[in-house]
């Protein structure tokens, strides 16, 4: 018959020393905490009001950090306390001030979404935009912050326009305008510069349609005159130059137009039947 029951069995002797040693290694780790403390120590509990003031005190000496602190503990342990509100507006606020942009957004979506009526939602749409507006970055770089803080302006300006941040929400409007325009006529003069003039001639019109009123219009125009010149659409070069002549006048840009077309024994003239007489006459 064969024996199942394998080859070089242990005795039992060993058997039992292997045993013995096993009980003496567990019964000398039965004193360890392998698992960490055998108890989760909880939070104090502080009264709201000792939270809020605390949180007052240190946005009043603009230690903003501390503040966010007990502000976070005060909406944590007391979520339905009077102070809620309070502390969710305040918080929106001091993370602004610590340049945590993106936080402050974040809160002021809370805030919004939480107390879509309160009588503070002008503010917290304020915060909002100026925490978008104070991340924009060079022409160089992507400008959806800019446009982002367009769209907020625009709703608080639109739902509230008697606000007392109406004001410098349009200036920060405008300047943010301009980093759009900007960045237009970035990419504008890089198409120009490698001889793609048509998709150079498609982001200064942009510019002219949809950026009127920023620093970059007279440029726009004195880059479609040329444009359109390196295209053989005279037509059009001419009203180019014939619309920044009738508005600016004594720019510099429209001078460059002027000598361009001239070294082609051309004028500037409002040509009937393009897209650019058609903005001059609406």
């Amino acid at each position: 018959m064969m024996n199942f029951t394998g080859v070089n069995p242990i005795s039992a002797t060993l058997r039992m020393a292997v045993l013995a040693g096993m009980v003496l290694v567990l019964s000398g780790c039965a004193g360890l905490n392998l698992f960490g403390p055998s108890k989760i120590v909880e939070e104090e509990i502080i009264p709201p009001e000792v939270l809020y003031q605390t949180a007052l005190d240190d946005m009043d000496r603009q230690y903003f950090t501390t503040a966010i602190e007990s502000l976070e503990k005060l909406e944590r342990q007391h979520p339905y306390s009077e102070y809620a509100e309070r502390a969710k507006l305040m918080t929106v606020y001091a993370r602004f001030r610590t340049g945590a942009y993106e936080e402050a957004i974040l809160a002021s979506d809370r805030y919004l979404a939480l107390y879509p009526s309160s009588s503070e939602v002008a503010y917290v749409l304020f915060l909002k935009g100026s925490s978008y507006f104070k991340q924009i970055k060079d022409i160089t770089r992507d400008q959806q912050l800019a446009q982002d803080a367009i769209d907020t302006y625009s709703l608080l300006i639109n739902t509230y326009p008697d606000s007392e941040y109406v004001s410098e929400s349009k200036e920060n409007m405008r300047i943010s305008y301009d980093q759009l325009a900007g960045k237009e006529m970035s990419v504008g003069r890089y198409y120009l510069g490698n001889g793609q003039n048509t998709a150079a001639i498609n982001r200064f019109r942009t510019v002219v349609e949809k950026y009127q009123t920023t620093t970059h219009i007279e440029e726009a125009l004195y880059r479609l005159t040329e444009g359109y010149l390196k295209l053989g659409l005279v037509s059009e070069a001419k009203s180019a130059a014939a619309v920044l002549g009738l508005n600016y006048p004594s720019s510099d840009w429209y001078e460059s137009a002027y000598a361009l077309l001239q070294a082609q024994g051309l004028a500037p003239e409002a040509v009937e039947g393009n897209w650019l007489t058609a903005e001059t006459s609406g």
